[in-house]
C-alpha cells in the first residue's frame, strides 16, 4: 500500500479525511478509508467495514440494508469520531453484473444464498484482509465495531484485533428487504433481530 493518498472531505456527517488504497488487482477501484478526528491507537477505534453496495449506498435501494448502514455508521463515526473501511466487494464480492442477475433469480423465488449458488459463487465471497492491512497501516488493533456480521468479527480477530464492543446496526424491515433480512439471519448468522413472517 505504498501509493496510499488520502485529502480533505467535508460531508453532510462532518469533515473527514479520506484516504485510497489502490489493490494491486485493480488500482483505478481503491479501498477507502475516512477517518474522523485523530486516531489513537491506544484506545479503541469507531469502527465499520462495509462493502459496497451501488444499489443500496447510491441508489437507495429498498431491496437491502446496506444504505442504511452506510449513512446510520457515518453518522455514528460523524459524531464520536473513528473510521470507516469501504471494500469495492460489490454483490458481497460477485461484481455487480452478477449481483442484478441474482436479482433476477430472486424474483422468480430465490433467496440471496440460493440465488448465488446457482450463478456459481458462495452465498458470500467477501474476505477482509484488505481492511486488516489498513488497520494495520493506521496502527488499530483495538475497535468498537458496528457490525451485525459474525463472519466480519471473526476474520478481523483472527487477523489480530480485538473487538472490545459490537455495535448493532439494526433498521425495520420492509416489503422489499424482509426475505433477505430473515436470510442474513437464518441462513448466515447474522445477528438481527427476528422481524414478522
Amino acid at each position: 500500500m505504498n501509493s496510499t493518498v488520502s485529502a480533505f472531505l467535508p460531508t453532510n456527517y462532518g469533515d473527514f479525511q479520506i484516504f485510497s488504497f489502490p489493490g494491486e488487482q485493480d488500482p483505478e477501484l481503491p479501498d477507502i478509508a475516512l477517518v474522523k478526528g485523530d486516531l489513537d491507537p491506544s484506545n479503541p477505534v469507531l469502527l465499520r467495514i462495509h462493502s459496497e453496495c451501488l444499489t443500496g449506498d447510491v441508489f437507495g435501494s429498498q431491496r437491502c440494508d446496506c444504505g442504511q448502514q452506510l449513512q446510520a455508521a457515518l453518522h455514528f463515526i460523524g459524531n464520536k469520531g473513528g473510521m470507516l473501511i469501504y471494500l469495492r466487494q460489490e454483490g458481497r464480492g460477485i461484481g455487480l453484473h452478477a449481483k442484478i442477475e441474482a436479482y433476477k433469480k430472486q424474483e422468480g423465488g430465490m433467496d440471496t444464498v440460493q440465488a448465488n449458488t446457482e450463478l456459481g459463487f458462495k452465498p458470500d465471497e467477501r474476505n477482509y484482509e484488505s481492511a486488516l492491512k489498513m488497520l494495520r497501516f493506521f496502527g488499530i488493533d483495538k475497535v468498537n465495531l458496528l457490525t451485525n456480521n459474525p463472519k466480519k468479527i471473526a476474520a478481523l480477530e483472527e487477523g489480530g484485533v480485538c473487538i472490545l464492543e459490537r455495535i448493532p446496526l439494526v433498521f425495520p424491515s420492509n416489503p422489499f428487504n424482509d426475505k433477505y433480512l430473515k436470510t442474513k439471519r437464518e441462513k448466515m448468522g447474522h445477528l438481527i433481530p427476528k422481524t414478522k413472517d
